[in-house]
């Protein structure tokens, strides 16, 4: 089963959720429901888990997960799980650190290059 996740910024900081089951930060993500575009689906986790709004600039492909940068939006005030915003990643990873890093560096460039186009 494939699987989403978005990259959600706030100026210069990105978006992860507290994810208690795994005991770490992650990015907001799931799985892509039948016949759901793979966008869609990292916006409807983002907004599900983190309870904001994203607006999707660039996304990419990596190994059957859809990976999304975006810009957080409005806050729709029912997220999942506890939100934390960070400039650099926390400690306590549900994920091994390896994963994160290139991803997050793709995801600011998005950001910079494609802020002017939004």
């Amino acid at each position: 089963m494939n699987t989403a996740y978005a990259i959600g910024f706030i100026g210069k900081r990105f978006v992860m959720i507290y994810n208690p089951r795994r005991r770490g930060w992650e990015m907001p993500g799931g799985h892509i429901e039948p016949g759901e575009d793979p966008v869609d689906a990292a916006i409807r986790e983002f907004q599900e888990e983190a309870g904001l709004d994203l607006k999707p600039v660039d996304h990419m492909e990596i190994n059957g997960v859809t990976v999304v940068a975006g810009l957080v939006g409005q806050d729709l005030g029912n997220g999942e799980m506890v939100v934390g915003t960070f400039e650099v990643l926390p400690s306590k990873l549900s994920f091994p650190r390896e994963e994160y890093g290139a991803v997050i560096t793709w995801a600011r460039t998005a950001i910079n290059t494609h802020s002017g186009e939004i």
